[in-house]
């Protein structure tokens, strides 16, 4: 009897640690794509402290055809650079959020709209795949690590 007891007590308890597991879950992934959805719009309004905001002191942004940007004064420089050079009109889909522990997890997209030359005024449609990696900082998600790929590259 107190056996059963012991393993009623044990499969009640594994049972309900599993489920406050996948609340937690669900509720790290709505609070991460919440913060990919904060990063579209920092993108579309060419806001250099609205992205900032979303990274990590030590975060790390690659883009194609550039040095990594590592830590949150190079961070500023590249966007800086980028939002003066151009203007994105981009609206992301998240294809896949996975937490993979308390404080880490990653976060695969893909973008599409038009980016605008500042200097010419000429417009282009735009298309990324991305990958985030996203730490859990104070209670917030926020950006470690970036990195993204054309899906439209032009001629």
């Amino acid at each position: 009897m107190k056996k059963l007891l012991i393993q009623t007590v044990t499969m009640v308890a594994l049972l309900l640690g599993s489920l406050s597991c996948g609340q937690a879950d669900d509720s790290d992934k709505a609070q991460i794509e919440a913060a990919l959805k904060g990063y579209e719009q920092v993108l579309n309004a060419s806001d250099v402290d609205g992205v900032l905001k979303l990274y990590t002191e030590d975060g790390v942004f690659m883009s194609p055809n550039n040095p990594s940007a590592v830590g949150i004064q190079q961070v500023e420089a590249a966007y800086t650079g980028a939002f003066q050079a151009i203007d994105l009109n981009v609206e992301f889909d998240i294809v896949e959020i996975e937490v993979i522990s308390d404080d880490w997890a990653f976060a695969r997209t893909n973008s599409t709209g038009t980016v605008t030359i500042n200097a010419t005024g000429d417009k282009f449609p735009e298309g990324n795949q991305e990958l985030f990696v996203m730490q859990k900082i104070d209670g917030d998600w926020k950006i470690a690590r970036y990195a993204f790929s054309t899906t439209n590259p032009r001629p």
